[in-house]
């Protein structure tokens, strides 16, 4: 098991590799790639979609709108950015917002897959649709529409234990459905339930 700091050596050569990336052609319409930022050492692992205007500007995950949305869920459940780690399925925004293709996601989560592994997280998070439905394809889960399994604990066992995965909305359905954060927030719960749950044993695997 790697230690913090071998942890933080590993995602700095894999940043610096995300950021000089050009497999794909959103290598060229890019300000920055956006790696990820927070806790090497986190338990949780958010992951969402791909960087908008703002995160492309600032090289940061979910600094716009969504972004104020995600840390109001957070601090809903006594968690700071500092304490968890977020990352997107895409590291380069893809022109207006457009959704991320078939292609474009085949090329960057190799990246992802990469952050997984360093991180190692009890818990995953899949922020939106495209990525539940990668991160259940890569555990094997079955895929449903997500209105039926946001905020539902699904559990996956695997060489370093049980991982528990939790899909959600993207916090961006709030920014246009103020609706969608009462269920966002009753969805955190799910989180804080989760980590009420499980033992001192397993968390200091």
């Amino acid at each position: 098991m790697l230690d913090i700091m071998d942890k933080k050596e590993r995602m700095i050569d894999l940043a610096g590799i995300i950021k000089s990336c050009q497999k794909c052609a959103l290598s060229k319409t890019r300000i920055n790639a956006v790696v990820g930022e927070g806790s090497f050492d986190s338990k949780i692992l958010f992951i969402g979609e791909a960087p908008g205007s703002n995160e492309d500007r600032q090289g940061r995950p979910f600094v716009g709108r969504a972004g104020k949305i995600l840390d109001e869920l957070l601090e809903s459940i006594n968690l700071k950015r500092d304490q968890v780690y977020i990352a997107n399925i895409l590291k380069c925004r893809p022109p207006q917002n457009r959704n991320p293709n078939k292609n474009e996601i085949e090329m960057c989560t190799d990246y992802l897959d990469l952050q997984v592994d360093l991180i190692n997280p009890l818990i995953i998070v899949p922020l939106g649709n495209f990525s539940y439905q990668y991160i259940f394809e890569k555990y094997g889960l079955p895929i449903d529409k997500i209105s039926k399994v946001h905020g539902k604990t699904f559990k996956k066992q695997t060489l370093q234990g049980v991982l528990y995965i939790v899909p959600m909305y993207h916090p961006a359905v709030a920014t246009y459905n103020p609706n969608k954060k009462d269920e966002l927030l009753h969805d955190f719960k799910s989180l804080q339930d989760i980590l009420n749950t499980i033992s001192m044993r397993t968390m200091s695997r």
